[in-house]
């Protein structure tokens, strides 16, 4: 066997656990709805294209065909007409099963879609679908919210999200921050004190529409994530490309810089979500400071065959130990099939280069690539062992 096939076997062989995902969607779609979640756009598809013509169309049919009964690359049309057949259950059923992870860690912070507001699996439902270990990271926001939406008052707020806080941290492995979304990473890094805090609640309660608190008060988000450093459970940042309502240039991870230097040693590990076209500021960020961490998986998903550039590119710089694989899939279990196809089809060939070219060993090769699929995402989110 070369040593190639070696590392080619090894990586195909490896439960991988990805540390950020979200659930899939219960109710069967129509076509128009499945293409909508190939894309990050809000906007509607126009008429005279396809979703299935880009990279990550491609992927799918390159990748999960397949696994309904196709060949490799069958046009979209013939894609569309098998999968068809089946209800979202055994959709997910025969696409999550066959990824190939052991575990995933999910964001139980969203329900509902920005499309038509179909809702996603629960985790216990998406464990049973993928027949995976399954983990909880709740998400900041959604927790304030919900408080909010119970009818708790600006001056009890924090004395609440404190104590849900807590409660949530008996049982998730972590939690996210979607700050980069509600504002951006140029926020005061300093953290806000009490009065800061009731003051701003009031504010954010008094402008909220009846029945819809969605925060974004610049104050709260930034409170709640120093709240969330300081349980010392890993805080997931969402950063760099994602839903169309950021403002791009605000997720740059580099502008997190004044905050991270503020950061007690006792705090928490800073997990940088997908972070693309900023991966490789995330990588600098994560050689500079011991507790960030970052990973490319959207990215992964949504530049399919050209994702091996990615995944080099993420492994330039920062140690190997503060590298995770994500597929960040939402919604279509297929995202969570291309995801790791991708991720195992690019780390093949990035190691073996590396390999080929005698700059690493194959012993170095195979432990890199077990370490960021699977052995820094047990460590860093202190997974029980199986």
């Amino acid at each position: 066997m070369t040593e190639n096939s070696k590392i080619a076997e090894h990586i195909s062989e490896l439960p991988l656990i990805d540390h950020h995902v979200h659930g899939t969607l219960i109710p069967d779609l129509s076509r128009s709805e499945f293409e909508s979640f190939l894309t990050e756009s809000s906007e509607p598809i126009p008429p005279w294209m396809t979703q299935f013509d880009s990279q990550v169309g491609f992927a799918v049919r390159k990748y999960c065909a397949p696994h309904f009964d196709l060949p490799e690359h069958a046009d979209a049309d013939t894609y569309w007409a098998a999968r068809a057949r089946w209800g979202s259950d055994e959709i997910a059923r025969r696409l999550l099963r066959t990824s190939g992870i052991s575990e995933s860690i999910v964001d139980t912070g969203v329900i509902e879609t920005e499309h038509s507001k179909p809702s996603l699996t629960t985790l216990e439902e998406f464990g049973t679908l993928s027949a995976q270990r399954v983990h909880e990271v709740v998400r900041l926001e959604t927790l304030l919210e919900s408080l909010a939406d119970a009818g708790v008052e600006a001056d009890a707020l924090e004395h609440a999200f404190d104590a849900a806080l807590a409660a949530a941290a008996t049982t998730a492995v972590g939690f996210k921050s979607i700050i980069a979304y509600r504002y951006g990473f140029d926020f005061d890094p300093a953290r806000p004190h009490s009065d800061e805090f009731t003051a701003a609640a009031q504010e954010w309660l008094a402008s909220a529409s009846a029945g819809s608190f969605r925060v974004s008060h610049p104050v709260l988000l930034r409170a709640l994530l120093w709240k969330a450093v300081s349980t010392g459970l890993p805080v997931q940042l969402h950063a760099g490309f994602g839903d169309a309502d950021i403002d791009l240039e605000r997720c740059n991870p580099l502008l997190l810089t004044p905050w991270l230097r503020l950061l007690p040693a006792d705090y928490s590990d800073v997990m940088l979500l997908h972070c693309y076209p900023y991966h490789r500021e995330a990588g600098y960020l994560a050689q500079v400071f011991s507790r960030v961490y970052f990973d490319v998986g959207l990215a992964i998903n949504y530049s399919g065959a050209a994702s091996d550039r990615v995944i080099a590119e993420s492994l330039e710089l920062a140690p190997f130990s503060k590298v995770l694989f994500s597929t960040d899939a939402w919604g279509l279990p297929e995202l969570h099939s291309i995801g790791a196809a991708l991720w195992r089809r690019g780390m093949t060939r990035v190691l073996s280069h590396l390999v080929n070219d005698g700059d690493w060993s194959l012993t170095d090769a195979k432990r890199v690539a077990s370490m960021t699929g699977r052995d820094n995402a047990h460590r860093v989110y202190r997974l029980p062992n199986s």
